[in-house]
């Protein structure tokens, strides 16, 4: 599912089977676990209705792979206290004037939001920027990618 004309003519170049849609509007035309997996990439901090996307995907799909920045990330944490000014990294690419991002949320935002919805949560990664996070994900983790159910 894509709102953007240039990703779709991207997806379609490569074979890939797109929607053009906005997945905040639901996911009427989808039945009941038609999928195995609905992947949630790099986009979640961009949706306005995070419960129905989620909530949505969950129906639409056995398991759902959610990838998102990490705003609690130490990088981040030091521009905007020692700078004084919002975060621009490699995962937060964009000047706050011009950012798609409509939430800003940490990996424990979001597993505080798993556990308060009852998802399941059933593997999750912590990546930083050449490897993976063992401890203390939320401030060492540039991006998070969790795999859900319910």
């Amino acid at each position: 599912m894509e709102l953007s004309n240039d990703a779709i003519h991207a997806c379609v170049e490569k074979g890939l089977s797109v929607f053009h849609s906005d997945i905040d509007s639901g996911l009427p035309y989808y039945p009941d676990q038609d999928f195995d997996y609905v992947i949630l990439n790099q986009s979640l901090q961009e949706v306005k209705q995070i419960e129905t996307v989620i909530e949505e995907a969950l129906r639409v799909g056995k398991k759902v792979i959610v990838g998102f920045p990490n705003f609690a990330y130490l990088q981040s944490r030091s521009i905007l206290f020692f700078g004084g000014r919002a975060p621009v990294s490699p995962s937060l690419p964009y000047e706050w004037y011009r950012t798609p991002n409509l939430r800003f949320l940490s990996i424990k935002d979001f597993r505080n939001f798993c556990s308060q919805k009852h998802y399941t949560v059933l593997e999750v990664k912590y990546l930083g920027k050449k490897r993976v996070v063992k401890f203390f994900p939320n401030l060492f983790a540039a991006n998070a990618i969790f795999v859900i159910a319910k």
